[in-house]
Protein backbone atom coordinates (compact mmCIF):
# COMPACT_ATOMS: atom_id res chain seq x y z
CA UNK A 1 0.00 0.00 0.00
CA UNK A 2 1.29 3.47 -0.89
CA UNK A 3 0.89 6.07 1.82
CA UNK A 4 1.06 9.84 1.60
CA UNK A 5 4.78 10.49 2.01
CA UNK A 6 4.24 13.84 3.74
CA UNK A 7 1.16 15.85 4.69
CA UNK A 8 2.99 19.00 3.55
CA UNK A 9 1.78 20.40 0.24
CA UNK A 10 4.27 22.43 -1.78
CA UNK A 11 4.25 24.48 -4.95
CA UNK A 12 6.72 23.87 -7.77
CA UNK A 13 8.01 27.18 -9.11
CA UNK A 14 10.87 27.39 -11.58
CA UNK A 15 12.09 23.91 -10.67
CA UNK A 16 12.08 24.55 -6.91
CA UNK A 17 9.64 23.03 -4.41
CA UNK A 18 8.54 25.80 -2.07
CA UNK A 19 6.23 25.90 0.93
CA UNK A 20 3.02 27.83 0.41
CA UNK A 21 2.83 31.10 2.33
CA UNK A 22 -0.93 31.40 1.91
CA UNK A 23 -3.38 30.59 4.74
CA UNK A 24 -4.52 27.02 5.27
CA UNK A 25 -7.44 26.01 3.10
CA UNK A 26 -9.52 22.86 3.40
CA UNK A 27 -8.72 19.86 5.59
CA UNK A 28 -8.05 16.73 3.55
CA UNK A 29 -9.40 13.36 4.68
CA UNK A 30 -9.10 9.88 3.23
CA UNK A 31 -12.64 9.41 1.81
CA UNK A 32 -12.71 5.73 2.79
CA UNK A 33 -11.37 5.96 6.33
CA UNK A 34 -11.72 9.56 7.42
CA UNK A 35 -8.02 9.65 8.31
CA UNK A 36 -6.45 13.12 7.99
CA UNK A 37 -4.10 13.55 5.04
CA UNK A 38 -3.12 17.19 5.50
CA UNK A 39 -4.39 20.69 4.75
CA UNK A 40 -4.53 22.19 1.31
CA UNK A 41 -3.36 25.83 1.13
CA UNK A 42 -5.85 28.49 0.12
CA UNK A 43 -3.49 29.89 -2.48
CA UNK A 44 -2.75 33.51 -3.29
CA UNK A 45 -2.25 35.88 -6.19
CA UNK A 46 1.40 36.30 -5.19
CA UNK A 47 2.08 32.57 -5.45
CA UNK A 48 0.30 32.41 -8.78
CA UNK A 49 2.36 35.33 -10.05
CA UNK A 50 5.60 33.62 -9.02
CA UNK A 51 4.60 30.48 -10.93
CA UNK A 52 3.50 32.44 -14.00
CA UNK A 53 6.70 34.50 -14.02
CA UNK A 54 8.77 31.32 -13.86
CA UNK A 55 6.82 29.85 -16.77
CA UNK A 56 7.16 33.09 -18.74
CA UNK A 57 10.92 33.15 -18.20
CA UNK A 58 11.23 29.55 -19.40
CA UNK A 59 9.10 30.10 -22.51
CA UNK A 60 11.65 32.06 -24.56
CA UNK A 61 14.12 29.19 -24.72
CA UNK A 62 11.62 26.30 -24.60
CA UNK A 63 9.75 27.46 -27.69
CA UNK A 64 12.97 27.27 -29.73
CA UNK A 65 13.65 23.63 -28.80
CA UNK A 66 12.89 21.50 -31.88
CA UNK A 67 9.61 19.61 -31.64
CA UNK A 68 11.40 16.29 -32.07
CA UNK A 69 13.54 17.13 -29.03
CA UNK A 70 10.62 18.38 -26.93
CA UNK A 71 8.77 15.07 -27.24
CA UNK A 72 11.77 13.12 -25.95
CA UNK A 73 10.80 14.28 -22.47
CA UNK A 74 7.32 12.85 -23.05
CA UNK A 75 8.75 9.50 -24.10
CA UNK A 76 10.63 9.47 -20.79
CA UNK A 77 7.49 10.51 -18.91
CA UNK A 78 5.49 7.67 -20.45
CA UNK A 79 8.13 5.21 -19.27
CA UNK A 80 8.12 6.65 -15.76
CA UNK A 81 4.32 6.55 -15.58
CA UNK A 82 4.40 2.88 -16.55
CA UNK A 83 7.05 2.07 -13.94
CA UNK A 84 5.19 3.93 -11.19
CA UNK A 85 1.67 2.96 -12.25
CA UNK A 86 0.85 0.92 -9.13
CA UNK A 87 2.23 3.61 -6.83
CA UNK A 88 0.30 6.36 -8.57
CA UNK A 89 -2.91 4.32 -8.61
CA UNK A 90 -2.67 3.77 -4.84
CA UNK A 91 -2.10 7.47 -4.31
CA UNK A 92 -5.18 8.35 -6.37
CA UNK A 93 -7.27 5.85 -4.41
CA UNK A 94 -6.10 7.16 -1.04
CA UNK A 95 -6.98 10.78 -1.75
CA UNK A 96 -9.92 10.31 -4.13
CA UNK A 97 -11.53 7.05 -2.95
CA UNK A 98 -12.03 5.22 -6.25
CA UNK A 99 -11.01 1.58 -6.55
CA UNK A 100 -7.50 0.57 -7.55
CA UNK A 101 -8.81 -0.82 -10.83
CA UNK A 102 -10.48 2.52 -11.59
CA UNK A 103 -7.32 4.42 -10.66
CA UNK A 104 -5.26 2.25 -12.99
CA UNK A 105 -7.81 2.75 -15.75
CA UNK A 106 -7.55 6.52 -15.25
CA UNK A 107 -3.79 6.37 -15.56
CA UNK A 108 -4.02 4.30 -18.75
CA UNK A 109 -6.14 7.06 -20.28
CA UNK A 110 -3.61 9.65 -19.17
CA UNK A 111 -0.67 7.71 -20.59
CA UNK A 112 -2.59 7.42 -23.86
CA UNK A 113 -2.57 11.23 -24.13
CA UNK A 114 1.17 11.34 -23.50
CA UNK A 115 1.60 8.86 -26.36
CA UNK A 116 -0.50 10.94 -28.76
CA UNK A 117 1.34 14.14 -27.84
CA UNK A 118 4.59 12.41 -28.79
CA UNK A 119 3.36 12.77 -32.38
CA UNK A 120 3.62 16.57 -32.28
CA UNK A 121 6.37 16.72 -34.96
CA UNK A 122 3.66 15.54 -37.36
CA UNK A 123 0.53 16.94 -35.69
CA UNK A 124 1.96 20.46 -35.41
CA UNK A 125 2.93 20.76 -39.05
CA UNK A 126 1.52 23.61 -41.12
CA UNK A 127 1.16 23.78 -44.89
CA UNK A 128 2.35 25.83 -47.84
CA UNK A 129 1.59 26.67 -51.45
CA UNK A 130 3.99 27.93 -54.04
CA UNK A 131 3.00 30.62 -56.52
CA UNK A 132 -0.22 31.82 -54.95
CA UNK A 133 0.51 34.68 -57.34
CA UNK A 134 3.44 35.05 -59.77
CA UNK A 135 6.62 34.74 -57.72
CA UNK A 136 4.77 34.73 -54.39
CA UNK A 137 4.66 31.79 -51.97
CA UNK A 138 2.44 31.39 -48.92
CA UNK A 139 3.18 29.38 -45.78
CA UNK A 140 1.17 28.62 -42.64
CA UNK A 141 3.10 27.61 -39.51
CA UNK A 142 1.89 26.83 -35.99
CA UNK A 143 3.57 28.58 -33.09
CA UNK A 144 3.11 28.17 -29.32
CA UNK A 145 1.01 30.66 -27.37
CA UNK A 146 3.14 31.20 -24.26
CA UNK A 147 2.11 30.46 -20.67
CA UNK A 148 -0.94 28.19 -20.35
CA UNK A 149 -2.95 27.51 -17.18
CA UNK A 150 -4.44 24.08 -16.50
CA UNK A 151 -7.13 23.92 -13.78
CA UNK A 152 -8.32 20.41 -12.95
CA UNK A 153 -11.01 18.71 -10.77
CA UNK A 154 -10.90 16.11 -8.01
CA UNK A 155 -12.55 13.20 -9.80
CA UNK A 156 -9.61 12.31 -12.08
CA UNK A 157 -6.51 13.61 -10.29
CA UNK A 158 -4.05 12.54 -13.01
CA UNK A 159 -5.98 11.75 -16.18
CA UNK A 160 -7.33 15.27 -16.64
CA UNK A 161 -4.00 17.06 -16.11
CA UNK A 162 -2.68 14.69 -18.78
CA UNK A 163 -5.51 15.72 -21.12
CA UNK A 164 -3.78 19.07 -21.46
CA UNK A 165 -0.22 19.20 -20.14
CA UNK A 166 1.52 16.90 -22.69
CA UNK A 167 0.04 18.75 -25.67
CA UNK A 168 0.81 22.17 -24.20
CA UNK A 169 4.51 21.50 -23.63
CA UNK A 170 4.97 19.42 -26.80
CA UNK A 171 3.75 22.38 -28.87
CA UNK A 172 6.28 24.66 -27.15
CA UNK A 173 4.22 26.29 -24.41
CA UNK A 174 4.97 26.46 -20.70
CA UNK A 175 2.40 25.49 -18.07
CA UNK A 176 1.07 26.39 -14.64
CA UNK A 177 -0.98 23.49 -13.26
CA UNK A 178 -3.55 24.23 -10.53
CA UNK A 179 -4.97 20.88 -9.34
CA UNK A 180 -8.10 20.51 -7.26
CA UNK A 181 -7.43 21.49 -3.67
CA UNK A 182 -9.08 18.20 -2.67
CA UNK A 183 -6.51 15.96 -4.42
CA UNK A 184 -3.13 17.74 -4.40
CA UNK A 185 -0.86 14.77 -3.75
CA UNK A 186 -1.26 12.95 -7.06
CA UNK A 187 -0.45 16.10 -9.04
CA UNK A 188 2.64 16.73 -6.93
CA UNK A 189 3.90 13.21 -7.57
CA UNK A 190 3.25 13.64 -11.30
CA UNK A 191 5.43 16.75 -11.35
CA UNK A 192 8.17 14.94 -9.44
CA UNK A 193 8.20 12.37 -12.24
CA UNK A 194 8.23 15.14 -14.84
CA UNK A 195 11.30 16.56 -13.12
CA UNK A 196 12.95 13.14 -13.41
CA UNK A 197 12.69 13.40 -17.19
CA UNK A 198 15.11 16.34 -17.13
CA UNK A 199 12.54 18.79 -18.48
CA UNK A 200 14.01 22.31 -18.13
CA UNK A 201 13.03 24.19 -14.98
CA UNK A 202 9.99 26.42 -15.33
CA UNK A 203 8.44 24.63 -18.29
CA UNK A 204 5.88 23.03 -15.94
CA UNK A 205 4.97 24.66 -12.62
CA UNK A 206 2.52 23.72 -9.88
CA UNK A 207 0.52 26.08 -7.69
CA UNK A 208 -2.02 24.90 -5.12
CA UNK A 209 -5.11 26.64 -3.81
CA UNK A 210 -8.80 27.28 -4.23
CA UNK A 211 -10.82 30.08 -5.82
CA UNK A 212 -8.24 32.76 -5.07
CA UNK A 213 -5.64 30.88 -7.09
CA UNK A 214 -8.08 30.23 -9.93
CA UNK A 215 -9.11 33.88 -10.21
CA UNK A 216 -5.49 35.00 -10.10
CA UNK A 217 -4.73 32.74 -13.07
CA UNK A 218 -7.76 34.03 -14.96
CA UNK A 219 -6.70 37.64 -14.42
CA UNK A 220 -2.95 37.32 -14.94
CA UNK A 221 -1.84 39.23 -18.05
CA UNK A 222 0.87 36.71 -18.97
CA UNK A 223 -1.50 33.74 -19.12
CA UNK A 224 -2.43 33.18 -22.78
CA UNK A 225 -4.75 30.16 -22.48
CA UNK A 226 -6.79 28.37 -19.82
CA UNK A 227 -7.93 24.75 -19.80
CA UNK A 228 -10.54 23.81 -17.19
CA UNK A 229 -12.69 20.84 -16.16
CA UNK A 230 -15.32 21.07 -13.42
CA UNK A 231 -18.95 21.83 -12.71
CA UNK A 232 -20.98 23.93 -15.15
CA UNK A 233 -21.41 26.95 -12.82
CA UNK A 234 -17.65 27.15 -12.28
CA UNK A 235 -16.94 26.44 -15.96
CA UNK A 236 -19.19 29.36 -16.89
CA UNK A 237 -17.32 31.61 -14.43
CA UNK A 238 -13.90 30.51 -15.72
CA UNK A 239 -14.92 30.96 -19.34
CA UNK A 240 -16.44 34.41 -18.80
CA UNK A 241 -13.65 35.80 -16.63
CA UNK A 242 -10.83 34.28 -18.67
CA UNK A 243 -12.31 35.42 -21.97
CA UNK A 244 -12.87 38.91 -20.59
CA UNK A 245 -9.13 39.00 -19.89
CA UNK A 246 -8.42 38.21 -23.53
CA UNK A 247 -7.42 34.59 -23.02
CA UNK A 248 -8.16 31.53 -25.09
CA UNK A 249 -10.37 29.33 -22.86
CA UNK A 250 -11.74 25.78 -23.02
CA UNK A 251 -14.04 24.66 -20.21
CA UNK A 252 -15.54 21.21 -19.79
CA UNK A 253 -18.60 21.52 -17.55
CA UNK A 254 -21.15 19.24 -15.93
CA UNK A 255 -23.46 16.61 -17.34
CA UNK A 256 -26.74 14.75 -17.05
CA UNK A 257 -26.11 11.79 -19.30
CA UNK A 258 -28.92 9.59 -20.66
CA UNK A 259 -28.88 6.06 -22.03
CA UNK A 260 -31.75 4.67 -24.06
CA UNK A 261 -32.55 0.94 -23.83
CA UNK A 262 -34.60 -0.63 -26.60
CA UNK A 263 -36.49 -3.92 -26.24
CA UNK A 264 -34.05 -5.68 -28.60
CA UNK A 265 -30.97 -4.86 -26.51
CA UNK A 266 -28.93 -7.74 -25.11
CA UNK A 267 -30.25 -7.87 -21.56
CA UNK A 268 -27.25 -9.22 -19.68
CA UNK A 269 -24.63 -7.10 -21.42
CA UNK A 270 -26.74 -3.95 -21.31
CA UNK A 271 -27.39 -4.28 -17.59
CA UNK A 272 -23.72 -4.85 -16.76
CA UNK A 273 -22.49 -1.94 -18.88
CA UNK A 274 -25.04 0.51 -17.51
CA UNK A 275 -24.34 -0.55 -13.92
CA UNK A 276 -20.61 0.01 -14.51
CA UNK A 277 -21.33 3.40 -16.03
CA UNK A 278 -23.74 4.60 -13.34
CA UNK A 279 -21.86 3.36 -10.29
CA UNK A 280 -18.22 3.27 -11.40
CA UNK A 281 -16.06 5.85 -9.60
CA UNK A 282 -19.08 6.25 -7.29
CA UNK A 283 -20.81 8.14 -10.09
CA UNK A 284 -18.25 10.95 -9.86
CA UNK A 285 -17.37 11.30 -13.52
CA UNK A 286 -18.68 13.55 -16.24
CA UNK A 287 -19.57 10.58 -18.48
CA UNK A 288 -21.47 8.60 -15.83
CA UNK A 289 -24.98 7.65 -16.89
CA UNK A 290 -27.54 9.46 -14.76
CA UNK A 291 -30.82 8.57 -16.48
CA UNK A 292 -31.83 5.35 -18.24
CA UNK A 293 -34.79 5.66 -20.59
CA UNK A 294 -36.39 2.29 -21.25
CA UNK A 295 -38.42 2.11 -24.44
CA UNK A 296 -41.49 -0.11 -24.76
CA UNK A 297 -41.08 -3.64 -23.41
CA UNK A 298 -37.54 -2.94 -22.16
CA UNK A 299 -39.20 -1.57 -19.05
CA UNK A 300 -40.37 -5.05 -18.12
CA UNK A 301 -36.91 -6.54 -17.66
CA UNK A 302 -34.48 -3.66 -17.15
CA UNK A 303 -35.81 -2.35 -13.85
CA UNK A 304 -35.38 -5.67 -12.03
CA UNK A 305 -32.05 -6.41 -13.74
CA UNK A 306 -30.44 -3.09 -12.81
CA UNK A 307 -31.77 -3.34 -9.25
CA UNK A 308 -30.13 -6.75 -8.89
CA UNK A 309 -26.84 -5.49 -10.34
CA UNK A 310 -26.78 -2.42 -8.08
CA UNK A 311 -27.62 -4.41 -4.96
CA UNK A 312 -24.81 -6.88 -5.58
CA UNK A 313 -21.99 -4.34 -5.71
CA UNK A 314 -19.50 -4.47 -2.84
CA UNK A 315 -18.94 -0.99 -1.43
CA UNK A 316 -15.83 -0.28 0.60
CA UNK A 317 -12.25 0.96 0.71
CA UNK A 318 -10.87 1.20 -2.81
CA UNK A 319 -7.55 -0.29 -1.67
CA UNK A 320 -9.35 -3.59 -1.00
CA UNK A 321 -9.12 -5.59 -4.26
CA UNK A 322 -12.59 -7.01 -3.60
CA UNK A 323 -14.20 -3.57 -3.49
CA UNK A 324 -16.29 -2.72 -6.54
CA UNK A 325 -17.25 0.84 -5.58
CA UNK A 326 -15.57 3.30 -3.26
CA UNK A 327 -16.82 6.34 -1.35
CA UNK A 328 -17.68 9.79 -2.65
CA UNK A 329 -15.04 12.44 -2.11
CA UNK A 330 -16.21 14.06 1.17
CA UNK A 331 -18.84 13.84 3.91
CA UNK A 332 -20.39 17.00 2.49
CA UNK A 333 -20.73 15.25 -0.88
CA UNK A 334 -22.31 12.26 0.80
CA UNK A 335 -24.84 14.43 2.61
CA UNK A 336 -25.67 16.25 -0.62
CA UNK A 337 -26.24 12.98 -2.52
CA UNK A 338 -28.32 11.52 0.33
CA UNK A 339 -30.42 14.68 0.38
CA UNK A 340 -31.03 14.50 -3.38
CA UNK A 341 -32.10 10.85 -3.11
CA UNK A 342 -34.61 11.92 -0.48
CA UNK A 343 -35.88 14.68 -2.74
CA UNK A 344 -36.39 12.18 -5.54
CA UNK A 345 -38.43 9.94 -3.25
CA UNK A 346 -40.48 12.90 -2.05
CA UNK A 347 -41.20 13.86 -5.66
CA UNK A 348 -42.69 10.46 -6.51
CA UNK A 349 -39.77 8.22 -7.47
CA UNK A 350 -39.55 4.75 -5.97
CA UNK A 351 -36.18 3.91 -4.42
CA UNK A 352 -35.91 0.32 -5.61
CA UNK A 353 -32.29 0.33 -4.40
CA UNK A 354 -31.53 2.79 -1.60
CA UNK A 355 -27.87 3.62 -1.07
CA UNK A 356 -28.56 5.78 1.93
CA UNK A 357 -28.55 2.65 4.06
CA UNK A 358 -25.43 1.03 2.62
CA UNK A 359 -23.32 -0.88 5.11
CA UNK A 360 -20.28 0.64 3.43
CA UNK A 361 -20.69 3.75 5.55
CA UNK A 362 -19.62 1.97 8.71
CA UNK A 363 -16.80 3.98 10.26
CA UNK A 364 -15.65 7.43 9.22
CA UNK A 365 -15.74 7.06 5.43
CA UNK A 366 -17.97 9.09 3.11
CA UNK A 367 -19.89 6.16 1.65
CA UNK A 368 -23.18 6.19 -0.17
CA UNK A 369 -24.29 3.04 -1.92
CA UNK A 370 -25.63 2.44 -5.42
CA UNK A 371 -29.12 3.87 -5.72
CA UNK A 372 -31.84 3.30 -8.32
CA UNK A 373 -34.78 5.73 -8.51
CA UNK A 374 -37.65 4.38 -10.59
CA UNK A 375 -40.23 6.65 -12.17
CA UNK A 376 -38.82 10.08 -11.37
CA UNK A 377 -41.37 12.56 -12.76
CA UNK A 378 -40.32 14.49 -15.87
CA UNK A 379 -40.95 17.78 -14.08
CA UNK A 380 -38.70 16.90 -11.15
CA UNK A 381 -35.73 19.28 -10.71
CA UNK A 382 -33.57 16.18 -10.29
CA UNK A 383 -33.98 15.48 -14.01
CA UNK A 384 -31.77 18.53 -14.56
CA UNK A 385 -29.50 18.17 -11.52
CA UNK A 386 -26.01 16.73 -11.80
CA UNK A 387 -26.04 14.55 -8.69
CA UNK A 388 -22.40 13.44 -9.10
CA UNK A 389 -22.93 10.33 -7.04
CA UNK A 390 -23.95 6.68 -7.59
CA UNK A 391 -27.59 7.43 -8.37
CA UNK A 392 -29.41 6.16 -11.46
CA UNK A 393 -32.90 7.32 -12.43
CA UNK A 394 -35.00 4.97 -14.58
CA UNK A 395 -37.77 6.50 -16.66
CA UNK A 396 -39.92 5.17 -19.46
CA UNK A 397 -40.75 6.20 -23.04
CA UNK A 398 -43.01 4.61 -25.62
CA UNK A 399 -40.78 5.36 -28.63
CA UNK A 400 -37.20 6.23 -29.53
CA UNK A 401 -38.37 9.68 -30.62
CA UNK A 402 -39.87 10.27 -27.20
CA UNK A 403 -36.63 9.15 -25.54
CA UNK A 404 -34.56 11.49 -27.72
CA UNK A 405 -36.94 14.34 -26.88
CA UNK A 406 -36.16 13.79 -23.18
CA UNK A 407 -32.47 14.17 -23.92
CA UNK A 408 -33.06 17.27 -26.02
CA UNK A 409 -34.80 18.98 -23.09
CA UNK A 410 -31.67 18.72 -20.98
CA UNK A 411 -29.50 21.79 -20.56
CA UNK A 412 -26.46 19.51 -20.74
CA UNK A 413 -24.99 17.82 -23.79
CA UNK A 414 -21.99 15.81 -22.68
CA UNK A 415 -22.86 12.21 -23.58
CA UNK A 416 -25.65 9.80 -24.42
CA UNK A 417 -25.87 6.16 -25.45
CA UNK A 418 -28.31 3.72 -26.96
CA UNK A 419 -28.50 -0.04 -26.42
CA UNK A 420 -30.04 -1.95 -29.31
CA UNK A 421 -29.38 -4.65 -31.89
CA UNK A 422 -30.97 -2.50 -34.61
CA UNK A 423 -28.54 -0.65 -36.84
CA UNK A 424 -31.32 1.59 -38.14
CA UNK A 425 -32.32 2.65 -34.61
CA UNK A 426 -28.70 3.27 -33.65
CA UNK A 427 -28.04 5.34 -36.76
CA UNK A 428 -31.16 7.44 -36.20
CA UNK A 429 -30.14 8.03 -32.59
CA UNK A 430 -26.55 9.03 -33.25
CA UNK A 431 -27.63 11.41 -36.00
CA UNK A 432 -30.36 13.21 -34.07
CA UNK A 433 -29.20 13.35 -30.46
CA UNK A 434 -27.64 16.63 -29.27
CA UNK A 435 -24.68 15.43 -27.24
CA UNK A 436 -21.02 15.71 -28.09
CA UNK A 437 -20.14 12.11 -27.20
CA UNK A 438 -22.41 9.27 -28.33
CA UNK A 439 -22.23 5.58 -27.49
CA UNK A 440 -23.76 2.67 -29.34
CA UNK A 441 -23.96 -0.25 -26.91
CA UNK A 442 -21.30 1.64 -24.92
CA UNK A 443 -22.06 2.95 -21.44
CA UNK A 444 -19.25 5.48 -21.13
CA UNK A 445 -18.42 6.83 -24.61
CA UNK A 446 -15.02 8.20 -23.62
CA UNK A 447 -13.11 9.12 -26.78
CA UNK A 448 -9.63 7.76 -27.34
CA UNK A 449 -6.87 10.34 -26.95
CA UNK A 450 -6.57 10.87 -30.71
CA UNK A 451 -10.21 12.04 -30.85
CA UNK A 452 -11.53 15.19 -29.14
CA UNK A 453 -13.36 14.83 -25.84
CA UNK A 454 -16.46 16.55 -27.07
CA UNK A 455 -19.35 18.14 -25.23
CA UNK A 456 -22.26 20.36 -26.25
CA UNK A 457 -24.67 22.84 -24.71
CA UNK A 458 -24.08 23.48 -20.99
CA UNK A 459 -21.40 20.80 -20.84
CA UNK A 460 -18.75 22.77 -22.73
CA UNK A 461 -17.71 26.39 -23.16
CA UNK A 462 -15.24 27.14 -25.92
CA UNK A 463 -14.43 26.01 -29.44
CA UNK A 464 -11.56 23.51 -29.35
CA UNK A 465 -11.89 20.50 -27.05
CA UNK A 466 -9.32 18.46 -25.15
CA UNK A 467 -7.20 15.72 -26.74
CA UNK A 468 -5.96 14.96 -30.23
CA UNK A 469 -6.00 17.49 -33.06
CA UNK A 470 -8.24 19.84 -31.09
CA UNK A 471 -5.51 20.08 -28.43
CA UNK A 472 -2.91 20.98 -31.05
CA UNK A 473 -5.23 23.66 -32.45
CA UNK A 474 -5.95 25.04 -28.99
CA UNK A 475 -2.33 25.32 -27.87
CA UNK A 476 -1.00 26.92 -31.06
CA UNK A 477 -1.52 30.08 -33.05
CA UNK A 478 -1.47 30.03 -36.85
CA UNK A 479 0.94 32.40 -38.56
CA UNK A 480 0.60 32.96 -42.29
CA UNK A 481 3.69 34.14 -44.17
CA UNK A 482 3.41 35.59 -47.68
CA UNK A 483 6.78 36.06 -49.36
CA UNK A 484 8.17 37.26 -52.66
CA UNK A 485 11.77 37.14 -53.87
CA UNK A 486 12.03 38.93 -57.23
CA UNK A 487 14.76 37.58 -59.48
CA UNK A 488 16.40 40.97 -59.97
CA UNK A 489 16.92 41.26 -56.19
CA UNK A 490 18.81 37.99 -56.05
CA UNK A 491 21.24 39.12 -58.81
CA UNK A 492 22.64 41.80 -56.50
CA UNK A 493 24.41 39.21 -54.34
Amino acid sequence: MTAIASPSIHNLIGGMWVTSTSPAGIELLNPATGEPLGNSPAGSAAEVDAAVQAAHAAFASWRTVPAADRVQYLFKLKSLLEVHLDELASLITIENGKTLAESKGELRRGIENVEVACGIPVLMQGYSLEDVAPGIDEIMVRQPLGVCAVITPFNFPLMIPLWFLPYAIATGNTVVLKPSDRVPFSAARLLELIQETGLPDGVVNLVNGGKAAVDALLDHPLIRAVSFVGSTPVARHVYARGSASGKRVQCQGGAKNHVVVLPDADQETTTKIIADSAFGCAGQRCLAVSVTVTVGEAKDWFRDAIASAASSLKVGNGLDPNTQMGPVITHASRERVVSLIGQGADQGAKTIVDGRRTNGNAGAGSFVGPTVLDGLPAQSPLMETEIFGPVLSVVHADTVDEAVAMIERSAYGNASSIFTSSGASARKFRTSVSTGNVGINIGVPAPMAYFPFSGWKGSFFGVMHAQGRDAVEFFTDKKVIVERWPKEWSRKF
